[in-house]
Parts: structure tokens; C-alpha cells; sequence
């Protein structure tokens, strides 16, 4: 497969890009383009130093007998901070006031490209922190989550409120709400297990009843919980049923006005 560098550049980084967080072995990108791995060394280099120079990320690589690399996604801040100013922007519009106090989202956290990128910012939130699994909640956490177990190249596990057949054994979690109602969350059994690291990832968080509700899941399953991200949380009310927390964007209203800001980290 020995050809151009430059075409060979470019597979070599596209193969790690559809892969993040996950080792490729030098040895065998080495074999499949028909180069020395001290060349494929020098490829991961040039591709490193250009993952960083447009913020996307870097490569990790591993100096073993073994040797491999990996792509760990993680925005620059300057990348991150225009991103979600510019999303901040657009949920700000007055159309998108919903009755209160809410706004409407759905259509950005559903597109492809918003979910990929707000998932690359969640991911690089919580690098350096061991994550096996990603958890989330039916319906709108989804996307989120799922690029965001996608970049930190781990399996999404889903808390539903109803237990379906197809999802097999399942352990129910009650938790109460903020208006005192108490709901039922459902996890299959074989999503993740015992001992292994969680994060939890939310799409919007008022109370924080829904995260606190997975909190218990992951308490049940033996879990330890690697952290919480959150895409929108409102300012109000300001005590949550979760301690500790990332939120990406806040929500705050002033003069019958919403207003979503990027939050301090």
C-alpha cells in the first residue's frame, strides 16, 4: 500500500479520527502501508502537531514494545469558547421562549453536527478522568451522550422510564421529583458492570432530579460515578439535587427574557 506521504497522511489520520480514544497499533498501520514504524512515528508526529495547531485535539502514543497511538479528542479553549458563545447566541433568540421559562433546543442537540462537537467539548470536560461507561436518560440526552462516549471511545448505557422486553433484565430505580411526584427509572442489566466508572451526561437540568435519579442507578449497579456533565442548566432553582456537576451552557431569566450564557468552568 506504499504510496505518496501525503495520501498516506491523511488515511493514517482519517483511521484515527473515526476511532478516538482508542489505541491503533504502529505495528500494524506500519505493515498496512508498507513503511518502517519509525516512518509511521514520524506520520503520528506531523499528524499531532496538526490536531493541536486547529485545536481538535492530540495524540497519545505509546512508547511500548508494542507501540500505539490514539487520537484523544479535546478542543482548544478558544475552539470551545467561540463554539458555545455562538451556540448561546442562537438559543438567546426570542423564539425560542417557551412557557416557564424553558427554551426550545431540540433541533440544535438532534443535528449531527451540534452533537458531535457539544460531544467533543463534553468529552474534553472530563480528560484525564477514567470513564468505562457513559449513561444517560431517554429522549433528548441521547445525542449528547452518545458522541460524547463516542469521543472518549466508550459504550453509552440509557436509563428508560419504561421497561421494554427487548431490553431484557433491567433494575428499577424510584426517585422523586422536584414537585414531589416519584418516578421510575429502568437500566438493563448488562450495560455495564460492577465497579466500573460512570459519567453521567444530562441534556438540561432544573432541579436535577433526572440526574440524581441516575445517580441511584449507578449506586445500585455498584457504580462509581467518574462525574456529571450537563449541556443547559437553569439558574434557578439554585440548590440542586446534584452536588457536584459541568454544565456547558446556564439559563437565566431577566425581565421576562431567557438568556443562556456559556458557564464558568
Amino acid at each position: 500500500m506504499r504510496g505518496q506521504r501525503t495520501e498516506r497522511l491523511v488515511r493514517i489520520a482519517s483511521r484515527f479520527l473515526f476511532s478516538p480514544s482508542r489505541q491503533l497499533s504502529l505495528t500494524k498501520v506500519a505493515t498496512d502501508f508498507d513503511v518502517s514504524k519509525t516512518v509511521v512515528s514520524d506520520d503520528v508526529a506531523i499528524i499531532d502537531a496538526a490536531f493541536r495547531q486547529e485545536g481538535l485535539g492530540r495524540m497519545v502514543v505509546d512508547r511500548g514494545r508494542n507501540g500505539g497511538a490514539a487520537f484523544v479528542p479535546e478542543m482548544s479553549e478558544e475552539r470551545r469558547k467561540t463554539f458555545l458563545e455562538e451556540l448561546a447566541v442562537v438559543l438567546s433568540g426570542k423564539d425560542r421562549l417557551l412557557p416557564g421559562g424553558l427554551i426550545y433546543y431540540s433541533d440544535l442537540i438532534f443535528h449531527p453536527l451540534y452533537a458531535l462537537n457539544l460531544g467533543y467539548v463534553m468529552a474534553g470536560s472530563f480528560q484525564g478522568t477514567t470513564v468505562d461507561v457513559v449513561m444517560t436518560s431517554e429522549v433528548k440526552g441521547i445525542p449528547l451522550a452518545m458522541f460524547t462516549a463516542y469521543a472518549l471511545g466508550v459504550p453509552l448505557a440509557v436509563c428508560r422510564f419504561r421497561n421494554r422486553a427487548s431490553d431484557g433484565p433491567a433494575v428499577a430505580v424510584h426517585y422523586p421529583t422536584a414537585g414531589g411526584d416519584v418516578r421510575t427509572m429502568y437500566m438493563g442489566m448488562r450495560h455495564f458492570e460492577r465497579d466500573s466508572r460512570v459519567l453521567i451526561v444530562d441534556d438540561f437540568m432544573r432541579g436535577g432530579s433526572t440526574a440524581a435519579g441516575m445517580l441511584q442507578v449507578a449506586q445500585e449497579f455498584g457504580a462509581k460515578v467518574a462525574g456529571v456533565g450537563v449541556f443547559l442548566v437553569s439558574a434557578e432553582p439554585q440548590k440542586k439535587a446534584v452536588p457536584e456537576y459541568t454544565a456547558l451552557l446556564r439559563l437565566s431569566n431577566a425581565e421576562g427574557a431567557a438568556k443562556v450564557d456559556v458557564a464558568s468552568r
